[in-house]
């Protein structure tokens, strides 16, 4: 971690300010050393009331009970997206790559993650609402961004909260160690397997996705 991601704050203040004026009653924030928090106990409801009223510009999650916010993403970040979308597409054109998932995770689908992107079959969300369920959902994804939480968000907490609610796969793309880490075989809240490819190896995602990754283009996003 760069000294000036380590530095930089999750948001900048004039989205606090208008995040803190929004929120419902009750729920008190707080930017301390430039992360974002809240002075009580947040409950699940009150989480989905701030998010429904924060800024455009704001990206809310709730994990491991703690309101978290997720870095917008940058040009290499989009590029990375798509370039998943192809690879998917070429091997499964019957599912889909559903970009800013809102899905509930953890045990008793206590969590609200924002995922990056979900894999399912086509049609599959529709007529849901903020928040989807798990079922169905075959492939999280998270492409990391460069900012300070990203640690324990993406390598830490995302990968227990998806486990125990039974999505398959998580696939993590590292754009800090230019790796690909595909999470697999969940079982009692944790996943089994998780190895690691440098980017430009070939990466199997396994059943139920079933795709064969070629990540060499994965280098011309590399920063």
């Amino acid at each position: 971690m760069t000294p000036s991601t380590a530095e930089r704050p999750q948001m900048p203040i004039e989205d606090f300010e208008e995040l803190a004026r929004v929120a419902p009653e009750g729920v008190r924030l707080e930017c301390v050393d430039g992360r974002v928090r809240t002075k009580d106990p947040l409950s699940v409801e009150d989480f989905e009331e701030l998010e429904r009223r924060a800024p455009e510009t704001v990206r809310l999650e709730y994990i491991s009970g703690k309101l978290e916010v997720k870095a917008m993403p940058d040009g290499n970040h989009r590029e990375i997206l798509v370039w998943l979308q192809e690879q998917c597409m070429q091997h499964r054109p019957d599912l889909r790559v559903y970009g800013e998932s809102g899905v509930r995770t953890e045990a008793y689908r206590k969590g609200r993650a924002r995922t990056d992107a979900a894999v399912a079959p086509k049609g599959h969300f529709t007529g849901h609402g903020e928040w989807s369920g798990s079922d169905g959902i075959l492939m999280a994804v998270e492409i990391t961004s460069h900012d300070r939480d990203t640690h324990q968000r993406d390598r830490v907490d995302k990968p227990v909260g998806y486990a125990a609610v039974g999505i398959p796969v998580y696939l993590l793309i590292d754009r800090d160690n230019s790796t690909v880490v595909v999470y697999s075989e969940p079982k009692n809240g944790r996943y089994q397997r998780s190895p690691s490819s440098p980017w430009g190896a070939t990466v199997v995602l396994p059943s139920p996705v079933d795709v064969i990754l070629d990540t060499q283009e994965l280098k011309d996003y590399a920063d």
